[in-house]
């Protein structure tokens, strides 16, 4: 069974809650994975997702701090990263490179992350929460609610696990390709970014279906010794 995403409601709520996964405990679901991805805006880089199932009811103190990935800063999101690795019955991941970005789309790449990520889980979910999205290659009972990663504690725990992730991917590639400074904007469109990109070319985790990128095909790509 499969359901249409669920419209958030009108003002968002500043702290997630477990409210939307109570509904689904008491109709008997146990293993409910909220799922995220990160990593749709930048130039380079994967997209990466998460998917995280949490004990049913769980009241651990640090699940207060818990909030949609962008409201937090590197360290908070490290800190409850670890707390989510640690305290979660099963967390997923997946991935999808620059280059099958290019291939299939930032939209659809997104949603294969997505997929990888459920089917990460050991054990496995029995119900899905995911943000904004259904999934149409997922046969689990799964509903994609807007903005859920604001609204529903178990999506804002994926998205964090996505979001750092992803920033330690974007901090390794730094050392290999430095001067772009993935580690500082992780690949996102910033001037440094752009003028980097004009100036040098597009280096090998750029998504060059990306129009800054394209634009800049034909500038000279930094060479890097390995």
């Amino acid at each position: 069974m499969k359901t249409t995403p669920v419209e958030a409601k009108e003002h968002v709520q500043a702290r997630p809650t477990f409210d939307r996964e109570a509904a689904l405990w008491r109709a008997g679901f146990r293993l409910i994975a909220g799922v995220d991805e990160v990593g749709r805006g930048p130039l380079a880089g994967p997209v990466v997702a998460a998917a995280v199932i949490l004990p049913a009811r769980s009241r651990f103190p640090w699940l207060a701090d818990v909030r949609d990935s962008k409201l937090l800063t590197a360290a908070q999101r490290e800190r409850l990263a670890g707390h989510i690795w640690k305290k979660a019955l099963a967390v997923g991941l997946g991935l999808q490179t620059p280059a099958r970005i290019d291939e299939v789309g930032i939209a659809l790449a997104g949603r294969l992350a997505m997929a990888q990520a459920l089917a990460a889980l050991e054990p496995a979910a029995d119900y899905a929460l995911i943000d904004a999205f259904t999934l149409a290659t997922v046969d689990l009972p799964h509903e994609g609610i807007i903005h859920g990663d604001a609204l529903c504690l178990s999506i804002a725990a994926a998205s964090i696990v996505a979001k750092v992730e992803r920033d330690r991917m974007m901090l390794s590639y730094d050392g290999v390709y430095p001067a772009y400074g993935f580690r500082r904007h992780k690949g996102y469109p910033t001037p440094e970014h752009l003028r980097v990109l004009s100036s040098d070319g597009p280096c090998p985790i750029h998504r060059r279906s990306f129009a800054p990128v394209r634009a800049c095909l034909g500038c000279q790509p930094v060479v890097v010794a390995l």
